[in-house]
C-alpha cells in the first residue's frame, strides 16, 4: 500500500488488469450479491430527487421494491445501499434486448434524462472504497464472477487504475489521479 494525500492506495490497482466483459458475464454483478449498492450521504439525496427521471427505464420489479424500500436503504451493518429485489438484484437494474443487466440510471443519464451517471462505488468496481476518520482505503475488490474481465484486462493490458480513470477522478480529483499515474510509472520503471 502506499498513501497519496487522505488516502492508502492498494497496489493491486496498479498491478492488476481488468475490462468488463459484459459479453461473457452478462452484468451479473448487479444481480448477484446480498447488498445494494454502497452510497454515500450525499448520492442519498441525488436518487431521491431523480427518481421519478429514472422509474421509466425501471423493471417493474424494480420500481415495486423502491416503492416498498426507498430509494435507498440502511443495511443491517448501518451501511447506506440501493434497495434489493428479493434480497438479490439491485432494485434499479434493467435489461437489454439480449438479457444483458444495464444500470437504469446509467440508462437515464444516456438518454440525457438525468445528469448523475450512478453511484460513484458501482463506477469504482472493481475498486471498492472505506472511508475511515483519518483516510480512505482504496482496494481492488476479486470476485470470481469477473474472471472474465480479468482475462479481458489482460488482452489488452489495461491496469485496474486506467479502468475506472472516470470514476476515480470522480471520486478524488484530477490532481489525485495524476500523483497515482506518477506512482504507477514509477513502479513499472522498477
Amino acid at each position: 500500500m502506499f498513501q497519496l494525500g487522505k488516502t492508502l492506495v492498494s497496489e493491486s490497482i496498479l498491478e492488476k488488469e481488468f475490462v468488463c466483459n459484459l459479453a461473457a458475464c452478462k452484468g451479473i454483478c448487479c444481480v448477484d450479491g446480498d447488498a445494494g449498492a454502497p452510497l454515500d450521504k450525499e448520492e442519498t439525496s441525488i436518487l431521491e430527487a431523480i427518481y421519478p427521471k429514472v422509474k421509466p427505464f425501471m423493471v417493474s420489479e424494480g420500481i415495486e421494491a423502491v416503492e416498498a424500500q426507498g430509494t435507498w436503504v440502511i443495511s443491517k451493518d448501518d451501511e447506506l445501499e440501493t434497495p434489493l429485489v428479493e434480497g438479490k438484484a439491485c432494485a434499479y437494474v434493467t435489461y437489454d434486448d439480449k438479457g444483458v443487466v444495464k444500470c437504469a440510471i446509467e440508462e437515464a443519464y444516456n438518454a440525457g434524462e438525468v445528469d448523475w451517471k450512478k453511484p460513484v462505488s458501482c463506477h469504482l468496481y472493481p475498486v471498492r472504497i472505506r472511508d475511515y476518520t483519518e483516510f480512505s482505503a482504496v482496494n481492488y475488490h476479486s470476485w470470481e464472477i469477473c474472471d472474465d474481465a480479468c482475462t479481458l484486462g489482460e488482452q489488452l493490458g489495461v491496469p485496474v487504475y486506467k479502468f475506472v480513470k472516470e470514476a476515480l477522478i470522480r471520486k478524488f480529483g484530477n490532481d489525485w489521479y495524476t500523483e497515482l499515474e506518477k506512482v504507477a510509472s514509477d513502479l513499472t520503471k522498477k
